[in-house]
């Protein structure tokens, strides 16, 4: 279950499931008690249960929840806002309620104990305006319990944004997959804990679809996690190399380096400048280092082809030097990964960082920031990330909250697991480390970016609240181990 469809392609396996046999009005059946079963499991009977009713399917299965609860003996007030309109199906769900209507401003809405939100699904195509967005805020400013019906209402499904106004649910309960738009920011914020529902339709039926959006979850990758052979030797394990900066700006490939030990590189190699050689030898232990200067240095590094995947960006600027640098890195056998000032070395000149990319198998790690540097443009994060991994011939990790991974052929990932605790100095440099051992270890640079990525939440989940970058470090020696199970 970790197809992230749009409204659209959710609507298309409706369509098919109806045309297969099962008819629209069954699945709003279903999934309306769904909705039903969901309230009372957590409602007392003798709570006031208000349920808003839009124009839409969304609508019909609010007309079937309100029927359903009202039939098991909950005091039940529907605001009917459908107009008439709605498929057929929607239609004969509201015909066959038989309870209680109210008024959108009737005074007992915003005094009700659970409002149940049917009034617009996540196939959004507007912004919610007129009564529907006064009766938002006023269910908003209420206090009450609210459960949503696939998406709030005002939440863009395919998106996560907020078109107007949207209702800031407790619980969401959405039906065979959830949308994008349930993990995006800030549809994840309104969303509140999501409930998958099963209707009836089939995996294969959403899989036909054509979706080619994820949830960052291990069925995404478990079959590339690398695997240990009891016969194995560290130099099956890759060998990744760390960029280091200059002298005053060494910790932050250091971090890099020891999360690709931690996450399973075989051997690491600090390259480090001349002047800060010292520096880093005081630091390293199980971390090899050696002079690395300018790009020609590099390419000399990197003709051992055992050195096979290579991380550079973490504390190095953002200047001409570096860009020869990555430029001499992704013209090696090595995958790269390019991170901070090695992705920023390419201000206002995506077309060149993509001529540098060509063929090579390379990883972007950008924070916002970053990204609109190198790949400018209008748009929702999913679609932006997927047009600079198209442009680029990179995958691009466009972090956050909501970090998005994006593939040139298209696939996407949205991952879900980082608490916020992770915004923190020096945890984009453990992540860049993460993924580059992944790659030195074999993995292809989609599942090896999302690998990275999930593995770097667990970690700040297991650290705890008061984390710093180094105690992600610390937290990855059980998390490493966690992970090789799910």
């Amino acid at each position: 279950m970790i197809e992230l469809p749009t409204p659209a392609e959710m609507g298309l396996a409706d369509k098919r499931t109806a045309e297969a046999g099962t008819p629209i009005a069954v699945l709003m059946d279903r999934a309306g008690y769904a909705v039903a079963d969901l309230v009372a499991a957590e409602i007392r009977h003798g709570a006031r249960i208000v349920v808003l009713a839009g124009p839409g399917d969304n609508g019909g299965d609010a007309f079937v929840a309100a029927r359903v609860l009202r039939e098991r003996g909950y005091h039940v007030a529907l605001v009917d806002l459908s107009k008439g309109a709605g498929s057929d199906a929607a239609r004969g769900a509201h015909a066959r309620y038989r309870g209680e209507v109210i008024a959108a401003d009737d005074p007992s809405v915003t005094r009700a104990t659970v409002v149940v939100d049917g009034l617009f699904g996540g196939g959004l195509a507007r912004d919610i305006e007129g009564e529907f967005a006064d009766l938002v805020e006023r269910v908003n400013g209420s206090g009450a319990r609210i459960f949503a019906i696939d998406l709030p209402s005002g939440i863009d499904g395919a998106t996560g944004a907020v078109r107007g106004v949207a209702i800031r649910a407790y619980r969401t309960i959405t039906f065979e997959r959830r949308k994008p738009g349930h993990l995006l920011v800030p549809g994840r914020a309104h969303a509140g804990r999501v409930s998958v529902a099963d209707i009836g339709i089939k995996d294969e039926t959403i899989a036909g679809t054509g979706c080619r959006t994820f949830a960052n979850e291990p069925p995404l990758w478990r079959d590339a996690r690398p695997r240990l052979a009891d016969a194995g030797h560290k130099y099956d394990r890759g060998h990744a190399v760390i960029l280091s900066g200059p002298m005053t700006q060494t910790g932050a490939a250091r971090l890099a380096a020891m999360a690709a030990l931690r996450a399973g590189a075989g051997l690491v190699t600090m390259a480090s400048p001349t002047e800060a050689l010292a520096v880093n030898a005081a630091h390293l232990t199980t971390v090899m280092l050696t002079p690395v200067d300018d790009a020609d240095g590099l390419t000399a590094l990197l003709s051992d082809t055992r050195k096979n995947a290579v991380c550079l960006g973490p504390g190095l600027p953002p200047d001409g030097a570096t860009r020869a640098l990555a430029e001499a890195a992704l013209a090696a056998e090595a995958a790269a990964v390019l991170d901070a000032g090695a992705i920023t070395a390419f201000r206002e000149d995506g077309a060149g960082l993509a001529r540098a990319i060509g063929a090579s198998r390379a990883v972007l790690t950008p924070h916002e920031g970053e990204f609109a540097r190198v790949f400018p443009g209008e748009g929702d994060k999913l679609t932006r990330a997927r047009r600079a991994a198209e442009a680029s011939g990179a995958v691009v990790v466009l972090k956050g909250q909501d970090t998005v991974i994006a593939a040139p052929d298209g696939r996407a990932a949205i991952n879900a697991n980082a608490p916020p605790y992770l915004a923190t100095a020096g945890a984009g440099d453990v992540l860049a480390g993460l993924v580059t051992a992944f790659l030195a270890q074999g993995a292809p640079p989609f599942e090896a970016a999302a690998m990275g990525v999930f593995l770097h939440g667990e970690a700040a989940t297991r650290a705890g609240p008061a984390l710093i970058a180094e105690d992600l470090l610390d937290a990855m020696r059980l998390t490493r181990a966690a992970f090789d199970t799910l």
